[in-house]
């Protein structure tokens, strides 16, 4: 099969009304560095009519590819499938929200033939955030950089373009809790990036509430870090240590110093410091467990309810 020179991920939940506008600018922007392209939108089951619209651009445009799931299996499985399916020598990753501009591929792509294997876009600015968003997301991708030996770049998402042979290294990845930015990262191969101003959604309401943040959060530290084990068991030395002391004292004021220690305000508090640090402590436990228990049951990552794209065809990695 012939190799596409660009191949576009596209992972879309209901973005019905920015999708003409979507494809219209990625048309715009691919099809002015090559001709040989393909547009992938991966349907993570949109309760709107995305994949109808989907479809009629499929209909008009051969360029136009497509996967629907049978369910909602959340934004990195979404890209992830697309890029399974891609036939590009080189892959953009961008959301269906039109926050990432398109526009911003050509310039991406001038850096990739100057011989980087992944262009990822770097934001200067977020606008339609709240501060609590903007501030949450720094702090994050800062702690992550510090708990981890993995550069991963800050101030990113997965809007980037990465080189055939990165998407090969990551078809070998197969763990279920995704976090392709951390894994792209720790491939290594030579990144550099570009900047832009991030625009406010245009339509719709984001599909990342708080609590798929949170879950996006632990993915990512406990897929690249096993920092937060090390404070769990650092912190139970620590309480341990404190408590043998308190024990020490209580023995010494009771048998040598006649003076012994009553209060139930003081038992009480120190039991309920000791219990939250043994629940914390088991919740970090829980969350690693819980990967491997996700990992080896060796479920499908998604599955297809229609499809539209060529069957893939592996490159060979240089």
């Amino acid at each position: 099969m012939k190799k596409l020179d660009i191949s576009v991920v596209i992972p879309i939940y209901n973005e019905e009304k920015g999708l003409p506008e979507l494809y219209r600018r990625l048309i715009d922007a691919v099809a002015s560095i090559t001709a040989d392209c393909e547009l992938i939108f991966v349907n993570d089951c949109s309760t709107d009519n995305s994949l109808l619209v989907i479809k009629e651009m499929a209909a008009k445009d051969s360029r136009v590819k497509y996967l629907s799931f049978s369910r909602n299996f959340g934004h990195q499985i979404a890209v992830t499938a697309g890029l399974e399916h891609t036939q590009g020598i080189a892959v953009v990753i961008i959301d269906g929200d039109l926050q990432d501009p398109p526009e911003l591929i050509g310039e991406m792509f001038a850096k990739y033939k100057e011989g980087f294997k992944v262009v990822y876009a770097k934001r200067r600015s977020r606008s339609g955030e709240s501060i609590f968003k903007k501030l949450t997301a720094k702090l994050f991708y800062r702690i992550l950089v510090k708990l981890t030996g993995v550069k991963i770049p800050i101030d990113t998402g997965d809007f980037r373009l990465i080189d055939q042979v990165i998407v090969e290294h990551l078809k070998q990845m197969p763990e279920p809790a995704k976090f392709l930015r951390g894994q792209i990262a720790w491939l290594g191969y030579k990144q550099t990036f570009v900047e832009f101003d991030r625009d406010a959604r245009k339509y719709g309401t984001t599909g990342y509430p708080l609590r798929k943040m949170i879950r996006f959060a632990i993915d990512g530290i406990t897929a690249f870090s096993d920092v937060p084990l090390k404070i769990a068991t650092t912190t139970g030395f620590v309480v341990s240590g404190f408590s043998l002391i308190v024990i020490l004292y209580a023995l010494i004021s009771h048998f040598i110093l006649n003076q012994t220690i009553t209060g139930w305000t003081s038992l009480i508090i120190s039991s309920m410091f000791i219990g939250g640090i043994q629940l914390i402590a088991i919740g970090i436990i829980g969350e690693y467990i819980s990967r491997i228990n996700t990992t080896v049951r060796k479920r499908p990552l998604y599955i297809v309810e229609e499809k539209q794209v060529d069957e893939n065809q592996s490159l060979t990695i240089d």
